[in-house]
């Protein structure tokens, strides 16, 4: 069986008590970044059985095949990422595609995600959103994805990383209007922030030195 595992975006306390006895109990565990997940892995005293998959956007098609093998085996494989939950703009989807084209069992083991934290922290309507991930990195792609959504009556919600949030944040402004948007970052980390106001006031609070991911919640049309 091919479990999802979800591990803390930030507080390691937030890990559950399933999603210990999963990584212990597995076969294999599939880790995007194997140090990272080494030091979970210390945190919690847990001894794996086989060392660690390397399993990350890189090599995420010859490493899903040897997974797939195992699965096929009928070894037990735990997938995790850096943070969050697998497969939420990270990777993972093609694993679990192929493992259900391969008639593989798959679960998940469910935890916290960043964008369902800051769409509920961010006091705009949570009846109906879309999360749309990583935008573009260059201005005139960004502004295209953008404008796919203007007419959108859900809240948005964007993944965006400290070097390119302010340019974000200026393109969201020319493209929806000054809408009502929450910018959250840190979250269940020690610094955790979630600022809330028009798209100008926002842009116009933000810090010099940018530091931390961060996810932008926008108003719908």
């Amino acid at each position: 069986m091919l479990y999802l595992v979800a591990t803390p975006i930030g507080n390691l306390s937030d890990i559950s008590q399933r999603a210990l006895e999963t990584l212990r109990e597995a076969d294999y565990v599939a880790s995007e970044d194997t140090r990272k997940t080494g030091r979970l892995l210390k945190h919690f005293d847990i001894k794996l059985k086989n060392p660690q998959i390397s399993f990350h956007e890189h090599n995420e098609r010859q490493a899903g095949r040897k997974i797939t093998g195992l699965l096929e085996g009928g070894k037990a494989v735990a997938l995790v990422t850096n943070a969050g939950t697998p497969g939420i703009s990270d990777p993972g989807f093609r694993l679990v595609r192929g493992a259900i084209e391969a008639g593989i069992e798959v679960t998940m083991i469910p935890g916290a995600t960043a964008f369902v934290m800051a769409v509920v922290l961010s006091g705009l309507a949570v009846h109906s959103f879309t999360f749309r991930g990583y935008p573009p990195r260059t201005k005139a792609k960004r502004q295209k994805f953008l404008a796919a959504d203007k007419e959108s009556p859900h809240t948005l919600i964007y993944y965006e990383s400290p070097y390119r949030v302010r340019g974000f944040l200026e393109d969201a402004l020319e493209v929806f209007g000054d809408r009502r948007a929450a910018l959250a970052k840190e979250l269940t980390k020690m610094f955790e922030s979630v600022k809330r106001g028009r798209l100008s006031e926002l842009l116009a609070g933000l810090e010099e030195k940018i530091k931390g991911e961060y996810v932008v919640v926008i108003e719908g049309a």
